[in-house]
């Protein structure tokens, strides 16, 4: 039986082991969606392309396997860039799939047809249009083959009406997936690394995203425990090892100086584990330029002024470290960071609520985290809470709080939800958001209702754009343009389906969670807050370094 160019390019993604494709359908996707009604891949429609793009993004990032989002042409695809062009900056496993109108229409102006391909260019690692059946086999393996590659990202392909619908001619068969096994550091590199290593008197591990991508965590909790040496994360790196380890400073990447500021300050030579600089700028903490550099990654460092490495070590992160940790002799070292672990924790802990106390973005972190179990998954969209989130919430697994950082696009925690709960579906997700960042993708409640999954949303809300105006207060003194008006967030969640309930006490918003973690279904809660715990920590941090 003849089959078409769609249908080979769905066999194409099922023999790549796609499970999933989030997005929504249109006329020039048309033969694609008939081509997955007959596949094993589940297609699943959402209620906008950013949202299917989101998923994707987060379900690649949790996976370390390529997600895939589908739109139309048109504004299908521009409804898609920003979830993409998240996946590119978070280094998110992702493929975007886009419809177009036929080939024989593009040479001039024509309805909802734009450049897609121009457009989608500088958010990919690689793009293309297929313009012949024949390729489709070499274009889908090599776009996956590039999203999930290190360093892993988004890649895009189109795909024109009258190419999915054309009758094959020939007998392309799918490319069967291959899995490539990262090269092994240099040992020159791995040597020089451990000689500087050996000689610093304050070593500090800076663990990035690609420290979690890399499943290296174990490697990394025993190499700091090991020789004794304190490990910081980045937003993007928590989890690498666990907040209750003896080793584990915190989080850094906050505007403002931090009780973790000074580890940086003190050490006198940082090991980056898979750091990535559009997580946190290191001229924020490589302060004078006074530090020693060992980069630790699957590829070169990133030419900086502030991000000079005396040594890189490339290749798989998870064999380095080990390798690394072979070539050093085990010596004796201060606990030179061991206050500073202890004032970071005693902070976190003052911001803890109960009983009949009004509900804060700070106290709301720590009820999630001491209700839930270690392994749940809390996905942070951005804002003021995401702050309070990086900086607070104590991450005892990898993977155990997603955080977008790279572009740090709001919206992405209800998607990301829904792609962590579909890939995890007995452990606990956790989405929280601000006022502003809910209503950006509050439709695809819809979508999670439909799917029957039970996840717990939390709306911090302060009608306002908190993290602006915290910023605008902090540099001006004054803010504008910042507040905003909501729905009643509980009727609108019970509209959807979901139970939605607003908690404004401790206690009320501690009896859901609990309720929920016990009896899981689909709940949104309202946490009503005002903004002035993030001036409290700001006072906290000034006092202390004054």
């Amino acid at each position: 039986m003849s089959k078409n160019g769609a249908e080979l390019f769905v066999e194409c993604l099922e023999i790549q082991g796609v499970d999933f494709i989030f997005g929504v359908p249109g006329e020039e996707n048309q033969d694609f969606l008939f081509a997955l009604e007959k596949s094993k891949i589940k297609f699943i429609p959402v209620r906008h392309e950013q949202g299917a793009a989101f998923i994707a993004n987060v379900y690649g990032r949790l996976s370390g396997r390529v997600g895939v989002c589908l739109a139309t042409l048109g504004p299908g695809a521009t409804n898609l860039f920003t979830g993409v062009a998240d996946a590119f900056l978070d280094k998110a496993p992702l493929l975007a799939l886009t419809g177009q109108g036929s080939t024989e229409r593009l040479h001039h102006e024509s309805h909802q047809v734009i450049d897609v391909v121009a457009m989608f260019r500088p958010i990919t690692k690689w793009n293309t249009s297929i313009h012949t059946t024949a390729s489709i086999p070499e274009v889908v393996h090599k776009a996956i083959k590039i999203a999930e590659w290190e360093k892993p990202g988004a890649t895009h392909i189109e795909l024109p009406e009258n190419v999915a619908g054309l009758t094959l001619d020939h007998d392309a068969q799918p490319l069967s997936r291959m899995n490539v096994i990262l090269p092994t550091a240099n040992s020159a590199s791995i040597t020089a690394a451990a000689d500087l290593l050996e000689q610093a008197k304050k070593p500090l591990i800076l663990a990035g995203n690609g420290s979690l991508r890399s499943r290296a965590s174990t490697a990394l909790i025993h190499f700091c425990e090991h020789h004794e040496i304190p490990v910081a994360h980045t937003f993007m790196g928590k989890g690498a090892i666990p907040a209750s380890s003896l080793f584990s400073v915190g989080t850094v990447g906050l505007g403002f100086r931090d009780y973790i500021s000074e580890a940086f300050e003190e050490s006198d030579l940082i090991l980056t584990v898979g750091y990535d600089i559009a997580e946190y700028d290191p001229k924020n903490w490589n302060i004078g330029l006074d530090k020693q550099i060992v980069h630790l990654d699957f590829t070169t460092a990133e030419v900086y002024q502030e991000y000079q490495p005396n040594v890189e070590v490339i290749g798989d992160i998870e064999e380095s470290i080990a390798l690394l940790e072979k070539a050093m002799e085990k010596r004796e070292r201060p606990s030179w960071f061991k206050d500073i672990r202890s004032r970071i924790q005693k902070s976190i802990a003052s911001y803890a609520i109960s009983g009949e106390d009004k509900v804060t973005v700070p106290g709301v972190v720590q009820l999630v985290r001491d209700i839930f179990p270690d392994d749940a998954i809390v996905i942070s969209d951005v804002g003021a809470h995401k702050m309070w989130i990086a900086r607070n919430y104590d991450t005892e697994c990898p993977s155990g709080c997603i955080i977008s950082n790279g572009l740090a696009s709001m919206g992405i925690a209800l998607p990301g939800a829904i792609g962590a709960k579909m890939l995890y579906p007995d452990r606990h997700v956790i989405a929280i958001m601000g006022d502003g960042a809910a209503l950006m993708n509050i439709q695809e409640l819809e979508t999670a209702k439909r799917l029957q999954l039970p996840i717990t949303v939390i709306i911090v809300n302060d009608n306002n754009y908190g993290l602006i105006e915290w910023k605008q207060e902090r540099e001006a003194g004054h803010s504008f343009g910042t507040r905003i008006g909501n729905p009643d967030f509980a009727a609108l969640a019970q509209s959807f389906g979901f139970r939605g309930v607003c908690t404004p006490t401790a206690a009320e918003c501690a009896d859901e969670l609990r309720k929920n973690r016990d009896n899981p279904q689909p709940l949104v809660i309202e946490a009503p807050v005002d903004t002035g715990f993030n001036d409290q920590l700001i006072k906290e941090i000034e006092q202390y370094f004054d």
